[in-house]
């Protein structure tokens, strides 16, 4: 089996699917391992590496594409890409396939085998395959040190001779892995931490963490199987809104992390609400690429309204593609070696990460909710 690695084409993709040191994992397979020619070096991998670790150099895409069994990616094949792909060919990457249908009918056209790295089910087997998970890790790391940027003062408590600076203080929306990430890191810097979810059972996560868990009346039920947030009710929103509200006016920072799994983000912040935020607040949404958890959130741009700075940030792992590199490279080699195990690479669709995590095979669309999420959009053409 030949395993190939191309330059990620997307403009401002600075991370690489497979790292040097994760070549003889692969090889172990008894897979060849090929790399396209500085494919790694925007992530400061460069192709002396690769030659070392046992990885062949290929000169261009074409020719890669063209030899490899199994495309590794990090971003979701562009056009181009789609075109050089080998007819039976496997690939692996995250192919956002509910809001791609020209991408799935492509993948299904050439008869390609693809797992979306979306898709890794929140199972303990899979954790080292939750690429989600360690992409978010990096996101609301950054997500902090972004917000330290535009924000006009410290974090910390300060006591000097000019006077006490209070520390900032800062409220995290969403106690997933991305709002963990960014809690710990507001604490590390010194400020004020707060943080909010519509799952009662992070209450502990997030106060082992030392931050104040934000609370209000909810179901039990807001949580899915696979651990991500459920949508909400009318209801329910308008308390939410209220609780979320009643922080702001002492709030310097906002860091909204909220997501619902194949939809668009929930809005926590009305641009009404933004009216009671302290002058040179600023909110960091990392809900921006999925419609924002901020109702004035534009992604990819820093917006300003009532003195509060409003940023909806896309991408933040490309930011640090050195350790994202590493850490999504990792779960994609995990993944290789979970589904190419048998002797013969025969593919266990029984396996429940092997299932849940295809979307196409042999010209067929198997994936359940793929196939929901593609018809919606159809209807809507």
């Amino acid at each position: 089996m030949k395993i190939g690695i191309p330059s990620e084409i997307q403009n401002n993709e600075t991370r690489v699917a497979l790292v040097p040191s994760m070549v003889g994992e692969l090889n172990k397979l008894d897979a060849e391992v090929l790399i396209e020619k500085n494919a790694g070096s925007e992530a400061f991998f460069p192709d002396e590496l690769y030659e070392k670790a046992g990885a062949r150099i290929v000169t261009n895409a074409a020719e890669l594409f063209n030899e490899a069994d199994l495309i590794l990616k990090v971003q979701p094949p562009a056009d181009s890409e789609l075109k050089k792909l080998k007819n039976g060919s496997a690939i692996i990457g995250f192919l956002a396939p509910t809001v791609n249908k020209n991408l799935v009918e492509k993948l299904l056209a050439k008869k390609v085998t693809s797992f979306s790295m979306e898709f890794i089910p929140r199972i303990t087997r899979a954790q080292s395959m939750d690429a989600l998970s360690s992409m978010s890790t990096v996101t609301g790391y950054k997500a902090v040190l972004m917000a330290t940027e535009y924000f006009a003062k410290f974090f910390p408590l300060l006591m000097t001779a000019a006077g006490t600076v209070p520390p900032a203080g800062v409220f995290v929306l969403g106690a997933g892995v991305a709002g963990l990430q960014a809690i710990a890191t507001a604490k590390r810097l010194g400020a004020k931490v707060e943080a909010f979810d519509v799952r009662s059972a992070v209450k502990e996560q997030i106060e082992s963490l030392g931050a104040r868990f934000v609370e209000m009346e909810m179901p039990e039920d807001m949580e899915t199987k696979g651990g991500y947030a459920k949508e909400a009710g009318e209801e329910f929103i308008r308390k939410e809104h209220e609780a979320i509200g009643s922080r702001l006016a002492k709030t310097d920072i906002v860091i909204s992390t909220a997501q619902v799994f194949g939809k668009k983000a929930p809005i926590l912040l009305t641009e009404e609400m933004l009216k009671t935020m302290p002058i040179g607040a600023v909110i960091i949404d990392l809900a921006a690429e999925q419609g924002g958890n901020c109702e004035v959130t534009e992604a990819g741009k820093v917006v300003k309204k009532y003195g509060v700075t409003i940023l909806g940030p896309v991408n933040l792992p490309a930011s640090m593609p050195t350790h994202a590199s590493q850490m999504y490279s990792r779960n994609v080699a995990n993944l290789v070696k979970h589904l190419y195990q048998a002797e013969d690479h025969k593919l266990d669709f029984d396996d429940e990460i092997t299932g849940s995590a295809c979307i196409t095979h042999n010209g067929q669309l198997i994936n359940e909710f793929v196939k929901k999420q593609i018809s919606k959009l159809g209807e809507r053409e």
